[in-house]
């Protein structure tokens, strides 16, 4: 197992010994073991492993290195394992609704014996949970608003997550000797921001193993269907993951099929029967004749000419459209007057401004997340921390932003690394629009990301004049996570997005595109007009940890969904560009 996967079972042990009421100490220790690991390299990690010493590392007691080790080297750790079956399921479960912690559930289990979601939605509309000391009527609205989201977005998944899962199983299948191609398909291969299962098309003329192979694989709960052309699986994530098998003549036909929306399929059909053919998952055959579809392709067989989906499109007079684009939301007629842009690739990133250190709720330092950044390749990384207003997260005060300017100059000055820090803060926007600091101290800064993280249910006009006043301010670089929104969880709060918008074009304001799965926000819907009337972009990833920089993918995919190209995009350009563009900026 992993860092990140060692971490979190350390994570959810304290989570779990909370729920049971164990010493807080022991708790502790849990964490603090979780962020020590988060911080070591992968190679630091195996190596003190081998070698016996990583006990010597602060933070790690025996108890701790025995698990952490027995993690390592199996993939799993029976003392987890019982931890979680001494609970009731429904009580690990209510972990799920926002804002209800270990500590509140406790009090719940004990004083209403609440052990389930259901039990806990009876005892909010009954109105017994407000009259629990902590609690009261606002948290009672706010369990009951969680579970109704949970109820509504429970069936989904988040794209990175999805993808995560997905990439070893379509690796694998590529690696069968059966398979001649291999693809996921569906809302994943779209990059919609939330999945709701995994698709796998595979060309074989020999079907039964792959099947097997695929209803075999690790990290399968249970098995919903087996056969020769088609097997479903349920795997322990709760994703379901269904696989097709196909004869490879019609591999193309059946990718394009599996792949577009609802919407961009029927347009793709009708403009095929425009010219007298009927398209389907089985092939592009003429409309008139005997037979159904499926019979009318198997009679064409391995006659066609067509076996790349650019070959498809150009059979029906377009030019290729990207799987991101395929949502029937005006691409077909883009494609069939000229060629689609060029979007924006990972490749094309060369650093991100909105990140954060352990100054205030990051888990690794300014060194290390320059290092990783380094790595990654980036000429630069932009260092912004939560103002103090944001409590929660440990925000930074004058005094603490203004050393921590300090220590980046230094760093940059040293010459220790390739790429170079930039110096920013991610301010608060208060309830009435002003910014966290005062103007001499914003002045400062190399940027400033400004965000909403408080009193999200204010009413819309409101909402929108606050982050209005925000973008007025001169030393305002860009807007952090416009509406707020996390996704699976909580809607985003009430603002009125289009004139966000405008103002931003017209005092030269960028807007992020958060790049954190949980958010992707600004959302790629608003993405293509916006970007066409001047609106520029940086995709961010809201980095708490140095492995959450490669958030970035989930960015590029939302932009590419938004008809984003380089060109639209300030990270995407070299550091001297960059670093001109904010010159720029602050002298106006």
């Amino acid at each position: 197992m992993n860092k990140a996967g060692i971490a979190a079972v350390l994570t959810d042990i304290a989570t779990l010994l909370e729920l049971k009421g164990e010493n807080p100490f022991k708790v502790r220790a849990y964490v603090t073991g979780a962020r020590v690991i988060e911080a070591m390299g992968e190679e630091e990690i195996a190596a003190r492993i081998a070698a016996g010493t990583l006990g010597e590392v602060k933070g790690l007691g025996e108890a701790l290195v025995q698990k952490i080790t027995e993690l390592h080297e199996t993939g799993k750790l029976e003392f987890h394992a019982k931890l979680k079956a001494s609970l009731p399921p429904g009580l690990v479960e209510l972990l799920e609704i926002p804002g209800v912690g270990p500590k509140k559930i406790r009090a719940l289990h004990d004083q209403l014996g609440v052990d389930s979601i259901a039990k806990l939605a009876t005892a909010c509309r009954e109105g017994k949970v407000a009259e629990l000391a902590g609690f009261g009527e606002k948290t009672q609205t706010k369990i009951l608003e969680g579970i109704a989201n949970r109820e509504a977005y429970g069936r989904r998944h988040l794209w990175w997550h999805a993808w995560t899962a997905a990439e070893p199983i379509l690796a694998g299948l590529r690696g069968l000797p059966q398979v001649e191609q291999a693809e996921h398909a569906g809302s994943l291969r779209r990059r919609m921001e939330t999945v709701g299962d995994l698709d796998f098309l595979v060309a074989t003329r020999d079907p039964q193993p792959v099947a097997d192979w695929f209803v075999r694989w690790p990290g399968v709960k249970e098995i919903t269907a087996h056969g020769e052309t088609k097997a479903s699986v349920r795997l322990e994530s709760g994703l379901q993951a269904d696989l097709r098998l196909v004869p490879p003549e019609q591999f193309v036909f059946a990718l394009h099929h599996f792949t577009g929306s609802k919407d961009h399929n029927v347009q793709m059909r009708h403009r095929a029967l425009g010219r007298g053919l009927s398209m389907s998952e089985w092939g592009l055959v003429p409309a008139e004749g005997e037979g159904t579809a499926k019979e009318k392709a198997e009679q064409a067989g391995r006659q066609t000419d067509i076996r790349t989906e650019e070959q498809l499109f150009e059979a029906l007079g377009l030019r290729f459209i990207p799987p991101e684009l395929r949502e029937g939301l005006g691409e077909i007629e883009a494609a069939e007057t000229g060629p689609l842009p060029r979007l924006v690739e990972e490749g094309d990133i060369r650093g991100a401004f909105h990140n954060h250190t352990t100054e205030s709720d990051g888990h690794n330092t300014l060194e290390e997340m320059t290092r990783a950044a380094e790595a990654l390749g980036w000429q630069y990384l932009g260092i912004a921390d939560h103002s103090k207003s944001s409590v929660q997260a440990r925000g930074l005060d004058e005094a603490r932003l203004l050393a921590q300017v300090e220590k980046i100059r230094a760093l940059n000055a040293a010459g220790k690394f390739k790429t170079h820090v930039f110096a920013g803060t991610e301010c608060d926007i208060l309830p009435d629009g002003r910014l966290d600091f005062a103007d001499d101290v914003l002045a400062q800064l190399d940027y400033v990301v400004a965000s909403v993280h408080s009193a999200f249910r204010q009413p819309r006009e409101e909402m929108t004049q606050r982050i209005l006043r925000a973008i007025e301010h001169p030393h305002v670089t860009m807007l952090g996570h416009l509406t707020g929104r996390l996704l699976l969880e909580r809607p985003g709060y009430e603002v009125d997005v289009e004139r966000v918008i405008d103002a931003a074009i017209a005092h030269g304001v960028i807007i992020e595109l958060n790049a954190s799965p949980w958010r992707l926000d600004l959302d790629w819907r608003h993405w293509r007009r916006a970007a066409e009337r001047g609106l520029l972009c940086a995709i961010n990833p809201d980095a708490h940890a140095t492995d959450q920089l490669g958030y970035v993918r989930t960015g590029v995919a939302a932009a590419r969904k938004g008809w984003l190209t380089r060109e639209h995009i300030l990270t995407t350009r070299p550091l001297a560009d960059v670093q001109a563009w904010l010159a720029a900026r602050r002298r106006r």
